[in-house]
């Protein structure tokens, strides 16, 4: 194959595999979105309003661009922590699934939006 052929071939290729992924991009934040309420996170955390922890605009200020990442926050997240935004602690959430945990944490880094 000449590398004309093969460009003609791959250009409209890439440029599908692109729009693909960014048409999938609003699912994976509703589904994390989904995932606030179906883990409980919601009985502490709200969007924009401190309740019992931090609210999720906070969370992401505090640790998105670039202070910290995705993989950080989830293990913080699964561990739970204590004295990081007071003196409430976060419970341990080890029964959440990794996948989800890194999930929730990479939305939340993005704003929880």
């Amino acid at each position: 194959m000449n590398t004309e052929k093969i460009t003609s071939i791959a250009a409209p290729l890439v440029l599908a595999l692109a729009v693909g992924a960014g048409a999938l991009w609003p699912l994976q934040a509703d589904a994390s979105l989904a995932l606030a309420p179906k883990y409980a996170c919601v009985a502490c955390h709200q969007p924009a309003t401190k309740v019992v922890g931090p609210s999720w605009k906070d969370i992401g200020a505090k640790y998105g661009d670039g202070k910290g990442t995705a993989a950080q926050l989830a293990a913080s997240i699964k561990a739970g922590s204590s004295g990081k935004w007071g003196p409430m602690p976060m419970p341990p959430q080890a029964q959440v699934p990794d996948a989800d945990l890194q999930a929730l944490a990479q939305w939340l880094l993005d704003g929880a939006k």
